[in-house]
C-alpha cells in the first residue's frame, strides 16, 4: 500500500511540475509582445525582490484578470499587514524555491539538500480588505516628482559605482535635449548639469547600465536602449522616484523596432543590472519592514 501511495504522489508531483513549466512558458512568451514587455517592466519595478520569471507570471496573470499589480503577499503575510483575502478570490501563482533534505533507502537523513521549485499562492492588494478593528500597515513608499531634489543624495553612491566600473562621472551643460551620455572609449559618464537633481539620478542610472556593457555594438541600439531604460525604471520606481512619464513613452518608442527579439535573456540581464545598482544605492535598506513583508510569500 505504501508503494502505491508513493507512485500516486510521484505521478501527481510530475503533473504539477508539467503544469508549472507550461505556466512559466506561457508567461515568458507573453513578453514577446510590446504590451507584454511593458507589463513585465512595471511588475519588475514593483516586485524588485522577485525573479524575472515570477514577474512574468505576475504580469500575465494580473493582465488576464484586469488587475493592476501593486503589492502581492501570501494569505498569512496579508494578515500580518492588517488585511485579509476577500472571500471568493482566486490566488495568483508564483514559483517558490524549496529545500528538501535527502533521505537514504532506510528513510534516514543524509545531510544533503536538494532545491526544487513549486507553485505557491499569493494575492494582490485589490483582492484583500482591511481586518475589522485593525489599522492596515502602509504599503506605498513616498513618491517624489522627477523635478524635485529629494533623491540628490543618491548621486554620490552612483558616482562611486561609476568609479568601480572604471568610469569617471561628471556634469556639464550639454547641447540639445540630451540628458547625459556614456563614452565607452573615454570611460566617462557625463550628465546634463541643468537638470533637476532627481532627473540627474534617473539619467545616471540609465548611463551606468550602459557602462555595465549594454552597448549598441553588443546588442543593437534598439535592444540596448530598452535594457538600460528598463533598469532605470526598475531602480527609480523602487526608490519612490516617479519616472513613468519619462520611461514608459521612451520604452514604447523603442519597443516595436526589433528590440524584443531576445526578451527572455534581456529580462534576466535587467534583473542583474538593476540588482547591482540597487545594491550600490542601498535601495532595499530604504524599505520599511512592512514594505519588505509584501515581498514575502506568506
Amino acid at each position: 500500500m505504501a508503494t502505491t501511495k508513493r507512485r500516486i504522489s510521484e505521478a501527481r508531483r510530475a503533473e504539477r511540475r508539467a503544469q508549472d513549466r507550461e505556466r512559466v512558458q506561457i508567461a515568458v512568451r507573453a513578453l514577446l509582445s510590446s504590451d507584454g514587455w511593458r507589463r513585465w517592466v512595471r511588475a519588475r519595478a514593483v516586485f524588485a525582490n522577485y525573479s524575472a520569471t515570477n514577474c512574468a507570471l505576475l504580469a500575465l496573470q494580473c493582465h488576464q484578470r484586469g488587475i493592476e499589480p501593486r503589492h502581492v503577499a501570501g494569505f498569512r503575510a496579508w494578515q500580518k499587514l492588517g488585511r485579509t483575502v476577500r472571500k471568493g478570490q482566486h490566488a495568483l501563482w508564483l514559483m517558490a524555491p524549496m529545500a528538501v533534505v535527502e533521505r537514504n533507502a532506510s528513510g534516514e537523513e543524509t545531510g544533503e539538500k536538494r532545491l526544487f521549485f513549486r507553485s505557491v499562492p499569493v494575492y494582490e492588494l485589490s483582492q484583500t480588505q482591511a481586518l475589522p478593528g485593525v489599522e492596515p500597515a502602509p504599503l506605498e513608499p513616498p513618491s517624489a516628482p522627477i523635478e524635485g531634489d529629494s533623491h540628490a543624495h543618491l548621486l554620490q553612491p552612483l558616482e562611486r559605482l561609476a568609479g568601480e566600473l572604471g568610469y569617471t562621472f561628471g556634469f556639464a551643460a550639454l547641447d540639445g535635449a540630451v540628458g547625459g551620455y556614456c563614452d565607452y572609449r573615454a570611460k566617462r559618464i557625463v550628465i546634463e548639469a541643468r537638470q533637476a537633481p532627481n532627473a540627474k539620478v534617473r539619467v545616471a542610472v540609465h548611463e551606468l547600465a550602459h557602462a555595465m556593457g549594454v552597448s549598441s555594438k553588443r546588442f543593437g541600439r534598439e535592444q540596448a536602449e530598452v535594457i538600460v531604460e528598463c533598469a532605470a525604471y526598475v531602480c527609480c520606481s523602487g526608490l519612490g522616484l516617479a519616472t513613468d512619464g519619462t520611461s514608459i513613452p521612451y520604452l514604447a518608442g523603442w519597443g516595436e523596432g526589433g528590440a524584443l527579439e531576445a526578451v527572455t535573456a534581456a529580462a534576466e540581464l535587467i534583473d542583474e543590472i538593476a540588482g547591482r545598482i540597487e545594491h550600490a544605492i542601498g535601495i532595499h535598506e530604504n524599505l520599511s519592514s512592512e514594505q519588505q513583508m509584501t515581498a514575502q510569500l506568506g
